[in-house]
């Protein structure tokens, strides 16, 4: 579905990313993962059209998407979230999910049907009729993995969507994850919550200064001595590898 060939990116003198390949097959959860500063976010704001790269490229269905900008992306089945939130605090959580079901859907009771539908699957339920400026951290990550889910990607990129959660929460949100993919969609994500990563993903690549150090299976990288040196440690290494 996701085809990366080739894609840098740099910042007036610093490589970000480095001619990265990546591959994520329709119906998969694929993991991109490395250190802080390793290009991850640039990567994804490159294939996603937030950051236009120097050279490479991205193909969705087989089409080239580089140049596109981030909506008609969108409007292509791709969209992302974000790891830093930033719902709209005047509106109720409902009225945010549904702005992101407006991208297909023209008819507001229709749109807010739907957004009503996500919120309540995604456990925000009781909050849907007050304002996302009371939600917690924990429930502005669902309510924007509903407002992404609203605009019916077929291939969603999660950016850290486990960052600041309880072990509980982490818990609750991998539950949900996979039940996005029940719903047929395709993942992407990067995440620095290796138990989610080895819960979720069926393909991990790693980063490290911009450059694709590795890839395969969550056990296989974790035997990976670049992957340990880079990033793991050896004690998070062990835990993947026995599971």
């Amino acid at each position: 579905m996701l085809e990366v060939r080739g894609l840098s990116r740099r910042f007036g003198g610093v490589r970000a990313v480095r001619g990265i390949d990546l591959d994520v097959p329709a119906g998969a959860i694929v993991a991109l993962i490395g250190p802080n500063g390793a290009g991850k976010t640039t990567s994804f704001a490159a294939i996603a059209g937030f950051v236009r790269p120097d050279s490479g490229s991205v193909r969705l269905d087989g089409t080239d998407i580089i140049g596109w900008p981030p909506e008609r992306i969108a409007l292509a089945g791709m969209v992302r979230t974000f790891q830093i939130t930033q719902p709209f605090a005047g509106l109720t959580v409902a009225e945010n999910i549904r702005i992101g079901a407006f991208l297909r859907e023209s008819h507001r009771n229709a749109a807010t049907r739907l957004a009503r539908e996500l919120g309540t699957e995604l456990g925000l339920g009781a909050w849907l009729d007050r304002p996302a400026a009371a939600l917690t951290v924990a429930g502005r990550k669902r309510l924007e993995l509903a407002r992404a889910l609203a605009a019916r990607p077929r291939l969603l990129l999660l950016d850290e969507v486990m960052a600041g959660l309880t072990p509980t929460e982490v818990n609750e949100t991998v539950a949900l994850v996979r039940g996005v993919r029940g719903r047929g969609a395709t993942i992407l994500l990067t995440e620095h919550v290796m138990q989610a990563v080895t819960a979720l993903a069926d393909r991990v690549y790693v980063m490290a200064e911009g450059a694709m150090i590795a890839q395969g299976t969550p056990r296989e990288i974790a035997v990976d001595q670049r992957v340990v040196e880079a990033y793991l440690g050896k004690g998070a290494a062990a835990r993947i590898a026995d599971g």
